[in-house]
């Protein structure tokens, strides 16, 4: 036994505030239990039959939705354990738009079945060398469960295949209602090359009112609001586009106009309109049909546009102005003149239409289909040299805005389900039936792993079944007997008499009543895209590792003074 040696009293190594956690319990089995924590607010919400949370953000916002990428968005995590989880998340959401929540739950599992482990005596290290093997299994095992891929980006036949189950996971129900819709404005805007395609070219409009079997797909850019001048429609126009509001300059400092009679202040006055009236005339004259701008239109400049029978839209939003330049091929100016030719687009049709009582404006161009009607000759010879990108827009009917917020995510989900398919196109068996199958070849891979590391890659393939289990809790039937029925059905090598379902793509039927119950997720064309998991089980595994193999925590002192104690508001009848 070694001889302690009382230190003695001298500066200490950190600044008076510090706090410093090391060891087992203080800091791995913590870590575990907070991570545990986050993945439970999420889980719930897993799958078709998820349950929707009710989250008030900082700025007393509403969120009710199942969306696990909006929850983990407006909540504030504080611990750093979790941090890394909802870190993890928002990479995949970056790299494959789907399947954060699928991060979360395999993370928070991971983790806890590293935990009896870590109490047996195996070392953090041991724990995540296993890991690693159960990882590169998975891998290797998951590029073996491909059975079809998207062979055509134009056939919404076959975008249906990946974007249905999609969109079931998030509006379950309303697929036949959505995944059309996703599908036909997906295929409108892709381009040749399919890897260049672009999200942000499918956008989507809300307007109240109405229920969503109403909603509907429109070529070109939709802005839920009328013009600001009394003429709505045009056809084959050049566009200007301004970053700046259409209206007379204002000086930068305040200064004083001293008038000294009547006619001072006619000619005051008329100096402005002459200087709006040439500024739309010199529009007029270069040709240009409909100006849309970012900020606000002067009643004298919507006076001097409509008498020169110009189409003058507010575009609010910055993102939409920029969506906007590229389907028009215009540069967005910061000043009020007149454009050069390389600055202005060219639109085929500007037109205000009525969507339940709410007036909309459509800027489009016409599609191959419609130039073959004659139309062709209508454009001038430079509209073919404008290089332009094809928008869709769909427009989503709903009763309340949380509805059409819940949708929108929906879409959101199934663009970028499309998304990745373009870098790889490969499907695998959904209703968790791969990860089932992971979870017996990760499963068969540790019994020949040798050594104590076989320990964890067991762990590792237990963990694959909280999906399983997950989806039997969230439907509302046994989900140990599920799991059960299904790790049978996955591990039988042949079909019984009795004409059970067995195989690597059996998985779960949600539409059960009480009784548990598997189907052919193939047969019933339930896949999902392989990129999608392929990265989500990569970043959970990852990120588990990092939160595993932290052995201290160092926290410095939260700066700034100490914080008030909140005021409580009284009731409104007791102010004096």
């Amino acid at each position: 036994m070694a001889l302690r040696v009382p230190q003695a009293a001298g500066p200490q190594l950190f600044k008076e505030g510090y706090k410093n956690l090391e060891g087992l319990e203080e800091v791995i089995l913590r870590n575990i239990q907070a991570t545990k924590e986050m993945s439970e607010i999420t889980r719930t919400s897993f799958g078709p039959n998820g349950r929707n949370k009710m989250v008030v953000n900082h700025l007393d916002k509403l969120f009710v939705t199942s969306d696990a990428a909006t929850i983990i968005r407006e909540l504030e995590v504080v611990h750093p354990a979790a941090q890394l989880m909802v870190m993890a998340s928002q990479q995949q959401e970056a790299e494959a738009g789907d399947g954060t929540n699928y991060v979360v739950i395999l993370g928070g599992e991971l983790l806890q079945r590293a935990e009896p482990l870590l109490r047996m005596g195996l070392h953090p290290s041991e724990i995540a060398r296993g890991y690693e093997l159960a990882l590169a299994a998975a891998i290797e095992g998951l590029e073996t469960l491909s059975v079809d891929k998207v062979g055509s980006w134009a056939d919404t036949d076959e975008l249906l295949k990946a974007i249905r189950p999609a969109v079931a996971a998030k509006q379950y129900g309303q697929e036949e209602i959505l995944a059309p819709l996703v599908a036909q404005a997906v295929a409108a805007s892709m381009p040749k090359d399919h890897s260049r395609f672009n999200v942000d070219n499918v956008r989507v409009v809300k307007i109240m009112g109405g229920g969503l079997s109403q909603s509907r797909v429109v070529h070109g850019m939709v802005f839920p609001h009328a013009p600001v001048t009394s003429k709505h429609r045009a056809e084959c126009v050049r566009v200007a586009v301004f970053s700046c509001p259409v209206d007379m300059g204002q000086t930068e400092t305040k200064g004083t106009v001293l008038l000294h009679n009547a006619n001072e202040m006619l000619e005051y006055t008329q100096g402005e309109e002459s200087q709006m009236e040439q500024a739309v005339r010199e529009l007029h004259d270069a040709g240009v049909g409909v100006i849309v701008c970012g900020s606000g239109v002067g009643e004298l400049a919507i006076h001097f546009l409509n008498r020169f029978n110009i189409v003058a839209v507010r575009c609010p939003s910055k993102f939409d102005l920029r969506r906007l330049c590229r389907v028009v091929g215009a540069n967005p100016l910061a000043r009020f003149g007149v454009p050069t030719p390389e600055e202005m687009g060219y639109c085929d049709e500007v037109r205000t239409d009525e969507i339940g009582g709410d007036r909309v404006t459509i800027i489009r161009q016409w599609t191959a289909k419609e130039l073959t009607d004659g139309r062709a000759e209508r454009r001038p010879a430079f509209a073919d040299r404008i290089q332009r990108s094809p928008l869709v827009t769909v427009v989503l009917r709903g009763a309340t805005q949380n509805a059409l917020d819940d949708a929108e995510r929906a879409v959101d989900d199934g663009v970028n389900v499309v998304k990745a398919l373009t870098k790889d196109a490969r499907l695998v068996p959904g209703a968790c039936a791969a990860e089932m199958e992971l979870a017996r070849i990760i499963h068969t891979t540790a019994e020949r792993t040798p050594g104590i590391n076989q320990h964890a890659v067991k762990a590792f393939a237990t963990a694959m079944e909280v999906f399983a289990r997950t989806l039997g809790d969230n439907v509302g039937v046994d989900s140990t007997a599920l799991v059960a029925k299904l790790i049978a059905a996955h591990h039988a090598k042949a079909a019984p008499e009795g004409g059970a379902l067995v195989g690597p793509t059996i998985g779960i039927d949600v539409n059960c009543e009480h009784e548990p119950r598997l189907l052919d997720a193939v047969a019933a064309g339930i896949l999902d895209p392989l990129a999608v998991k392929l990265w989500a089980i990569r970043y959970a595994t990852q990120a588990a590792l990092t939160v595993l193999q932290v052995d201290q925590i160092v926290m410095a002192k939260t700066a700034g003074g100490p914080k008030l104690p909140k005021q409580q508001q009284a009731n409104w009848d007791e102010q004096d």
